[in-house]
């Protein structure tokens, strides 16, 4: 019987020794458990927050964003075989004020020359406006530089379309001749140094994708 008793009471005291374990050591896991992932969940959340830069620039648009010469390839843009210098120039607006290039030299600057009564400019019309819309706050400007012969048909024009860019007025094709214009529509875009950077003839869809892209490409 003594064996018997000494299995019996090296068993309690096993049986014991486990459920002090058990009732010591599971509440400093259930600790870890409920008062750690507050600890990381603050951390993490407080991370973004301090990561991210206060000037941080927000996603403009959707859509694709090309590589500049992806994109003026895509549009079918012309690019001079030389740098060169745009032209500077002023001109009246139907307003009664004037437009200088150079005044806006640190921009990026689209001169498209148009008229009233040519159909294919009145077709990308509404794509320059949502283009100038999207991207003036960003360094783009666009003057629509028109060769009708009577200016007083522009301001008419220009609030029926409800256009917000600048339209300037050149009614003996000055400019349009200094900067060698044969169809048009006729756009030049200019760069934030001046330089003259590329030339569509005809129109374009100025508000689709390789549009954006070549004016953010050109503004940075």
């Amino acid at each position: 019987m003594r064996p018997l008793v000494a299995v019996v009471i090296v068993l309690a005291l096993v049986v014991a020794a486990a459920a002090v374990g058990f009732y010591t050591g599971q509440p400093r896991h259930d600790a870890d458990a409920f008062s750690s992932p507050p600890a990381r969940s603050d951390a993490t959340a407080a991370a973004p927050a301090a990561a991210a830069p206060a000037n941080a620039p927000a996603r403009r648009r959707p859509g694709k964003v090309l590589p500049l010469v992806d994109a003026m390839k895509e549009l079918d843009l012309i690019r001079p075989s030389r740098a060169k210098l745009a032209e500077d120039f002023t001109l009246a607006t139907p307003g009664g004020g004037t437009f200088k290039l150079s005044e806006h030299r640190g921009k990026v600057v689209m001169i498209n020359f148009w008229a009233t009564w040519c159909p294919p400019c009145l077709e990308e019309m509404p794509a320059m406006e949502r283009l100038y819309r999207q991207q003036k706050d960003a360094g783009f400007t666009l003057v629509a530089v028109s060769v009708d012969t009577d200016p007083k048909k522009v301001t008419p024009f220009v609030a029926a379309h409800k256009l917000t860019f600048t339209v300037g007025l050149d009614p003996k094709m000055d400019l349009a001749n200094a900067y060698a214009v044969r169809a048009l529509p006729s756009s030049f875009l200019v760069g934030r140094d001046g330089s003259l950077t590329a030339l569509a003839i005809g129109p374009r869809h100025w508000d689709n994708d390789a549009a954006h892209s070549v004016v953010e490409g050109m503004a940075r």
